[in-house]
């Protein structure tokens, strides 16, 4: 016996015609009818059998892309969507997506490679502080400013760390000085592939143990030996001289950042929006939004690295802080002269800065 419903209308296509069209499978069709990311043109209200439309070839095959790139479907919802209305956001959408995957994609990268020295009996992934020619000379200053009541900013530079925090709320100047504290102990006790598990575990310490209300920024590396581990979470920055050439290795969370990779602000807008110290991500909040960055990062004869809060940064100008890192003989010499910068810039917010120079010896 047949159904009229098992017949398709004219110019409606069934679920298996239309997923060798879209090359998308049966079964994530129905999926995606299920979270309502791509529904059906007609669903038989007798047989339950789904038909789509040419019409629909279009959507179907962005949702098939963009799965291939491993875009979470959440995200591919926002994004079909948006196709719909703006083209060319939806392509500006996708590049930011791309760009955050590559660069975590980098992260990962390095990991892979300090665990596979560490598990294949390489040094690297050892003691190697008693085995590296390269050793770092680090140096720290925090102030107050000429605006700001009190200093909520930590900075500290000890036998193998660097760090800066920028606390937030009444408990700020807590929160940031526990955070950096609690970095500071991994100095003695952890070594070689502990040393990711450790940044975790402290930021996740000190997570815990704030209130909610208070919080603070957090960017710091510890020294291996042959690499310095990254730990980064919030709007604190981390910088590399190189060359001569002065990048950031850190990226912000912060609601202009986001909006920056969504390209719907540029980088100069971000320095005057109203929401510019909104952040996405701080130690304090949740657990998803402590979640730090974590990475390793291998080190070059000769490079200057600068960790600072935005009361650096946004009154000081790269230009400036490429030629004070270029110039200044010692890392307390550079962290002194940055400082002052900022303070004649206005002083507008805590300033803290952290420079470490690699050395071979």
């Amino acid at each position: 016996m047949a159904y009229a419903g098992d017949t398709a209308y004219a110019g409606e296509l069934t679920i298996g015609a239309f997923a060798r069209a879209s090359r998308l499978s049966p079964k994530a069709l129905r999926l995606y009818d299920e979270l309502g990311l791509l529904a059906p043109a007609r669903v038989d209200g007798t047989t339950g059998y789904r038909y789509y439309t040419g019409a629909q070839l279009e959507r179907a095959r962005l949702v098939a892309w963009l799965r291939r790139i491993g875009m979470p479907l959440a995200r591919i919802a926002d994004v079909c969507d948006l196709c719909e209305t703006d083209p060319p956001a939806a392509g500006q959408d996708i590049g930011a997506y791309w760009a955050r995957v590559e660069t975590e994609t980098a992260a990962r990268r390095d990991l892979v490679t300090f665990l596979v020295d560490q598990l294949s009996g390489n040094p690297a992934g050892k003691d190697v502080e008693e085995m590296s020619d390269m050793r770092m000379r680090f140096a720290a200053g925090s102030d107050r400013g000429l605006v700001r009541a009190v200093n909520q900013d930590t900075a500290y530079a000890g036998s193998r760390l660097l760090a800066v925090a920028d606390g937030y709320g009444d408990g700020g100047a807590r929160v940031s000085g526990a955070a950096v504290e609690a970095l500071a102990e991994l100095e003695q006790s952890v070594r070689g592939g502990d040393v990711l598990n450790g940044l975790a575990d402290a930021v996740d310490r000190v997570n815990r143990t704030a209130n909610g209300e208070s919080g603070t920024t957090l960017t710091a590396m510890l020294w291996t030996g042959s690499r310095l581990a990254l730990v980064h979470v919030g709007d604190t920055r981390a910088y590399l001289l190189r060359g001569g050439d002065l990048s950031r290795i850190t990226h912000d969370h912060t609601l202009v950042q986001s909006m920056i990779d969504a390209g719907g602000l540029t980088a100069e807008e971000a320095q005057s929006h109203p929401q510019r110290a909104l952040l996405l991500r701080a130690v304090g909040g949740s657990e998803e939004h402590a979640r730090p960055d974590l990475r390793l990062h291998d080190v070059a004869p000769g490079d200057r690295y600068l960790l600072c809060s935005d009361g650096l940064f946004t009154v000081v100008r790269p230009d400036d802080l490429r030629r004070v890192l270029s110039t200044a003989a010692e890392p307390a010499h550079a962290v002194r002269e940055l400082i002052a910068l900022a303070l004649a810039a206005g002083g507008p917010d805590n300033v803290a800065c952290a420079v470490a120079y690699a050395v071979t010896v």
